[in-house]
């Protein structure tokens, strides 16, 4: 038996209620053939359209009326809730439909440790909420102090910080869920981000990426395979070349190579192998893997997608 962190990426989930339930069901198909390999489950999931509707809701009513702006860690709690709800219910209905009624599932609203220290409080890159046109985002950002950017020509949003996470708050407690051979669904979003200060621990707008939180989870457990499931098969170097070409084993070695030339780009691929290869090289006998969620069961046989190895 092998204990797995998945990592589900924007592929498996949806841009509304509807779209995301059906979209649960089909990765709750993949994640059940796993479990019935025999192998012990943590899940955690992107929360990328989700989160950005859960800000601008406010957003909107905030602009409308006398409504108070909800700080931008309560709305990754809120996706957290939303989004493992479907997932739970998913999972638990697709085990039960094969029989296996015993098998709990929980999602573990979770707080990801971030250093204040962390560079990127000071180089916010990372959108969320509505579009403005820029005139807006020039004066909400003078009326708030918050950066905002142009983004990809769709218009301006505000940007947050995207600190690497440190520590797992709750690592007690989701051990022992684990060790209760219970499916765990974790750290939704990359997680709430929080900082100590004082006496105690506070929620801070920034947003961890979710397969950097992956491969820390992953570590913190002592997992055997970090799992990244995106829209790809494999890792390709060369994308969208005549020398294009799929990659099935690589070293962390090798992968930093690739890494350093450019051939992931910054907003996809780089930080799932970037992700991996930090979990590999933290400790001796682990492997990360990078493929499709279709062909999850079959990447975990090495009959798919791209295996990442010391």
């Amino acid at each position: 038996m092998s204990k797995i962190v998945v990592a589900l990426g924007g592929n498996a989930l949806g841009e509304n209620a509807q779209e995301q339930l059906k979209k649960a069901e089909r990765a709750s198909k993949a994640i059940a053939d796993l479990i019935e390999a025999d192998n012990s489950l943590v899940i955690v999931h992107g929360n990328g359209p989700q989160v950005g509707q859960i800000r601008l809701a406010f957003e909107d009513a905030h602009r409308l009326g006398d409504a108070p702006l909800i700080p931008f860690a309560e709305c990754i709690a809120m996706s957290q809730g939303y989004i493992g709800y479907h997932l739970q219910q998913a999972i638990d209905e697709e085990l039960v439909a094969r029989g296996h009624d015993n098998i709990p599932v929980v999602t573990m609203l979770t707080q990801v440790v971030v250093s204040a220290d962390d560079p990127a409080f000071k180089n916010p890159t990372k959108p969320i909420g509505g579009y403005f046109d820029e005139a807006t985002a020039r004066r909400l950002s003078a009326e708030t102090g918050e950066p905002y950017v142009e983004d990809a020509g769709r218009g301006w949003r505000r940007v947050v910080p995207s600190p690497k996470p440190v520590d797992i708050y709750e690592k007690i407690t989701l051990g022992a869920l684990i060790e209760n051979k219970q499916v765990v669904i974790a750290c939704g979003g990359g997680g709430v981000p929080v900082v100590y200060r004082g006496t105690r621990y506070h929620g801070v707008d920034a947003v961890v990426d979710k397969d950097f939180t992956a491969a820390r989870l992953a570590h913190l457990v002592d997992a055997d395979i970090l799992l990244i499931l995106t829209a790809a098969e494999c890792v390709f170097v060369d994308f969208n070349t005549p020398a294009q070409r799929g990659l099935v084993t690589a070293t962390v070695a090798e992968m930093e190579g690739y890494s350093a030339e450019g051939q992931f780009p910054a907003g996809s691929m780089l930080p799932k192998v970037q992700a991996a290869c930090e979990f590999v090289a933290a400790a001796p006998g682990r492997k990360a893997i990078i493929g499709s969620l279709d062909k999850a069961g079959l990447a975990i046989k090495g009959q798919s997608g791209t295996a990442i190895v010391a």
